[in-house]
């Protein structure tokens, strides 16, 4: 039986801009997932407010970051019908495969768009968003970021967090814990009715980056039904390393499924946003590292992380 991946987390949509999707040439592009045996592509739509260089214009509230985001995202869908369909459930991603085509499914990173305003969350379910990144690397109305600093590493979330976190289960989104800090995370599974993420993450014991998640979390994380996407950047998986190799996704996903258990254990490639070379290019390899990995889990297993752990963690927050 062929392997169909599902990855957690991509920029493209927010790394491309207005190049057309077909013309892409980063990590993620409509041929590069067929060839690359995808099954559904998270497309984040990355809220880049905080850092001037990224910043798409100046005084742009987030929230208009985010509309101008979602209308790029929902012009390539139209283009790429043949290709590409949007999946709010796992129904969805079952019959778009039946129909021989990738299901596309919308998130957002960084809730800074929210601006506060819980309303806006209800607004981006109805426009087909189904996880959500709490934040970035900068503090917002939610709570704090991940941080060298070991006080600050210990911040939770904020009131308005919190709500946040409540209302995502209320309405089916799936609550993602990259680039928060350890405190926050706490806060999350404490407040969370249903399983959570960890997007795009790497373990901590083997690259001490505080992007990456310490053993207690990644046990946390298991022990809530969640799961955690291995991130590809080279700098989270090696320190100082500025190629991505397949042993080293290799080490951090056996040293997750060591703390979390192999039902936590998922991609989540960070593609297009990290400046890494990778070992296996693109989202085309993707086949040549679930070869590599194959070598250490058993078929059910690698069923698992390639597609079944992420689907289980959809279908129990989403619904059928």
């Amino acid at each position: 039986m062929e392997m169909r991946f599902i990855d957690l987390h991509c920029d493209t949509i927010t790394g491309k801009g207005d190049v057309p999707f077909a013309d892409w040439t980063g990590h993620v592009n409509p041929d590069k997932l067929r060839r690359g045996k995808a099954l559904a592509q998270c497309f984040a739509l990355f809220i880049l407010t905080r850092e001037p260089e990224l910043r798409k214009a100046d005084d742009v509230p987030p929230h208009v970051v985010f509309e101008h985001y979602f209308d790029i995202y929902q012009r390539e869908l139209k283009i790429h019908a043949k290709t590409l369909a949007p999946a709010y459930s796992v129904a969805d991603i079952q019959a778009n495969a039946k129909k021989g085509r990738i299901s596309s499914i919308l998130t957002v990173e960084d809730a800074v768009a929210l601006e506060g305003k819980l309303e806006y969350l209800d607004d981006w379910r109805v426009k087909g968003v189904r996880m959500v990144t709490l934040l970035w690397n900068y503090e917002n109305e939610l709570g704090f970021p991940h941080s060298r600093d070991s006080e600050l590493m210990e911040l939770g979330l904020k009131p308005f967090g919190k709500e946040v976190v409540r209302r995502m289960n209320e309405l089916g989104i799936i609550i993602d814990v990259s680039h928060l800090s350890d405190g926050g995370v706490r806060d999350v599974a404490k407040l969370s009715q249903k399983p959570f993420v960890a997007s795009h993450s790497c373990a901590r014991a083997l690259c001490d980056h505080s992007r990456c998640l310490s053993d207690e979390l990644l046990h946390l994380i298991g022990e809530r039904g969640g799961v955690v996407g291995v991130n590809f950047f080279g700098i989270f998986l090696r320190a100082g390393s500025e190629v991505t190799l397949i042993d080293d996704i290799v080490r951090h996903a056996l040293h997750i499924r060591n703390k979390a258990g192999v039902g936590a254990l998922a991609f989540g490639s960070d593609f297009d946003g990290i400046s890494s070379k990778l070992e296996f290019c693109d989202y085309a390899g993707m086949p040549r590292l679930a070869a590599a990995l194959a070598k250490y889990f058993t078929p059910r297993e690698m069923d698992m992380i390639c597609s079944g752990n992420a689907l289980r963690v959809m279908r129990e927050v989403w619904g059928k």
